[in-house]
């Protein structure tokens, strides 16, 4: 699959989802979360719409003549995965009162391809100039 596309596509659809997962967490879980784990829930949304919205700027401004621009791109859906869908997993299961513990260490893998994300863009932006 063509990276623009990857971009387009999961920059929408987590779009999407965020928009279904806020409104569920909002109405559905209000209730059923302690108002930590309600908080937990919610920043996963918001990570995962700020990521979306990254997503789809980026695919329609890269190049992608570049291998660095895919991995910008690979960052940011894989990172928004493992961060965003672990905390969203480990709210529910909490909530459950059976913690899935094993996807503890999920979160920050996701939240480190987050940051080399950034971190790469960044490069992408200051590395002609240097």
């Amino acid at each position: 699959m063509e990276t623009i596309f990857l971009a387009q596509v999961m920059g929408a659809l987590y779009g999407f989802l965020a928009i279904v997962l806020g409104a569920f967490g909002a109405h559905a879980l209000k209730q059923k979360l302690t108002p930590e784990l309600l908080h937990s829930f919610e920043t996963g949304v918001k990570y995962q719409m700020y990521h979306a919205i990254v997503l789809i700027v980026l695919s329609f401004n890269l190049g992608f003549d570049k291998p660095l621009d895919s991995a910008i791109v690979n960052c940011f859906i894989y990172g928004t995965l493992l961060f965003s869908f672990s905390i969203y997993a480990l709210c529910l299961s909490g909530a459950k009162g059976k913690k899935l513990r094993f996807l503890g260490p999920v979160t920050p893998i996701g939240g480190l391809l987050l940051a080399a994300g950034w971190a790469l863009l960044l490069y992408s932006f200051v590395s002609p100039i240097i």
